[in-house]
């Protein structure tokens, strides 16, 4: 009798518990979830090529056919090297300012943001071409990165050889989506001139790739967020636990009733 009445005032309390313990919000477990509250979003320029902005690292190389003439226009640095007698020389780097510029050798300030790197390449054989003949200008983007989170195979910030890069690739390099991605809802986010960027893109239309989020820009990151079944799966896995709990809890009611 005492059990009888023990079950009908607690089993629908521990069945309640039961059930809100299984159950992981979106709240909880979904990043980002108010960047549509960001105060600066704009519209990205379609513009596909990859653009100089500030805080790139570039490594700019010239050469010619009389090598020594494009010589002062190469910065380099001696770095210790074990296969190397006297160590091995390597380009500085070139680190684009708040204002956009670059310090170039002989040539002093140089505007190079919202160029591409042919663009900006195409500048220096200008500027150079009293100093040196026939010039050939190379123009390369060290620190381009983009960083891929949520439902991949293998989530990190990755280093971008070449000046292109577009969302598929991306995914690709991170392991590809899950099971439990949601490919309909894919969260871009950026920075265009100062001003912070974001897109939702459906990786589901084909129309994506027109898109001018689908190419993607240095330090862009991509969020994958997880369907509604990965945020019960994750929830699900702390059931067994509760269960083994309540039927401590249980055990010891039940004695302490009986008693």
């Amino acid at each position: 009798m005492i059990c009888s009445v023990f079950n009908r005032k607690f089993l629908p309390f521990m069945l309640l518990v039961v059930t809100l313990s299984s159950c992981v919000s979106r709240k909880n477990m979904v990043y980002f979830r108010n960047v549509d509250q960001l105060r600066e979003s704009v519209e990205r320029n379609r513009n596909d090529n990859l653009q100089i902005q500030a805080d790139d690292e570039l490594t700019i190389r010239v050469s010619a056919p009389e090598q020594d003439a494009a010589l002062p226009f190469n910065l380099t640095k001696s770095i210790a090297s074990p296969l190397a007698m006297g160590g091995a020389v390597e380009l500085e780097t070139y680190l684009v300012s708040d204002h956009g510029t670059i310090e170039f050798p002989v040539i002093g300030t140089v505007e190079v943001n919202g160029l591409t790197t042919i663009q900006l390449a195409e500048k220096i054989k200008g500027l150079i071409s009293e100093y040196v003949k026939d010039p050939l200008v190379n123009v390369r983007i060290l620190n381009f990165q983009v960083s891929v989170l949520g439902e991949v195979n293998r989530p990190g910030t990755f280093s971008i050889d070449d000046d292109h890069i577009n969302l598929s690739k991306a995914i690709a390099m991170a392991g590809d989506l899950t099971i439990f991605g949601k490919r309909e809802n894919i969260l871009i986010m950026g920075e265009e001139e100062g001003v912070k960027t974001y897109a939702y893109l459906d990786l589901t239309d084909a129309n994506v790739v027109n898109s001018p989020y689908y190419n993607l820009r240095q330090n862009d990151v991509i969020y994958v967020e997880p369907r509604s079944s990965r945020r019960q799966s994750a929830g699900s896995t702390g059931i067994a636990a509760t269960y083994l709990s309540l039927a401590s809890v249980l055990a010891s009611l039940v004695i302490l009733f009986t008693n």
